[in-house]
């Protein structure tokens, strides 16, 4: 039951911080040349996560 919750908040955080890099309202770390070319996924892998987590949170 609690791993369940800890599993949507982790989901919820990452889907975070992939949409908001994905947009650009955060910067991924390290230098711009070492970037690996899934970042530009995050716009769209971001709020998928996001939706899964909020759809988990709600079915449980």
């Amino acid at each position: 039951m609690i791993a369940a919750y800890i599993d949507e908040i982790i989901m919820f955080c990452a889907g975070l911080w992939m949409a908001s890099v994905g947009f650009g309202y955060l910067p991924y770390p390290g230098k711009p040349a070492s970037r690996p070319p899934v970042v530009r996924h995050f716009k769209w892998m971001g709020p998928l996560l996001l939706a899964i987590a909020i759809i988990l949170a709600a079915a449980s």
